[in-house]
């Protein structure tokens, strides 16, 4: 896996990609939380789940169905969430808000397992789990795996943290520039008066 801190990378960029308040402060949190919780997965190890089981790291967790999942959740507390009276009538800022939530974590969240299968370790993703429990990898695979937690202050985390800086954090700030060279931000209108 590439470490914690670089799953947060993906919902980080798209944040700055976005217009100014187009992706809400609780929404940039939502889709930091979804993109890292897949890897709350390792506490199967705790519990004695064999890694390769189904619910052992990098297995349901690392699915697209949960990815689905938590953006069902953040409809729910976009929709419900809301400031607006239980009574007002469904309108369209509201469902618009409601799908962008659910995109946005869906996205960040299916983030996670797609940068995991391109680490160079483990048992590679379940993607497809329910429905599969095979373990993809990306054909191509550069980043390299972080280690746990006990190992991951000594030269081999210091080595993932460098690795992961020129595959994904770099590139993603490349993107994000280029995003706002080529769609700069609308004016701010000017008062006439």
């Amino acid at each position: 896996m590439p470490s914690i801190i670089t799953h947060a990378a993906v919902p980080l960029a798209l944040w700055c990609a976005a217009d100014r308040g187009r992706i809400p402060p609780w929404l940039l949190g939502a889709g930091v939380i979804a993109a890292m919780l897949p890897d709350a997965d390792v506490l199967a190890f705790a519990l004695h789940v064999p890694y390769a089981d189904a619910f052992g790291h990098r297995g349901a967790s690392h699915s697209l169905l949960f990815a689905g999942v938590l953006a069902v959740l953040a409809t729910l507390l976009a929709f419900f969430g809301s400031r607006r009276p239980w009574s007002a009538p469904l309108c369209q800022p509201r469902l618009a808000s409601t799908v962008q939530a659910a995109t946005f974590v869906f996205v960040c969240a299916a983030s996670h397992p797609l940068l995991d299968a391109l680490t160079s370790g483990g048992l590679g993703v379940a993607l497809a789990w329910p429905w599969s429990e095979h373990r993809f990898f990306a054909p191509w695979r550069p980043i390299r795996v972080s280690p746990f937690a006990p190992q991951f202050f000594s030269a081999r985390g210091l080595a993932t943290l460098l690795s992961e800086l020129r595959w994904v954090w770099l590139p993603l700030a490349g993107a994000v520039i280029a995003w706002k060279l080529i769609h700069p931000a609308p004016a701010a209108p000017r008062d006439l008066s």
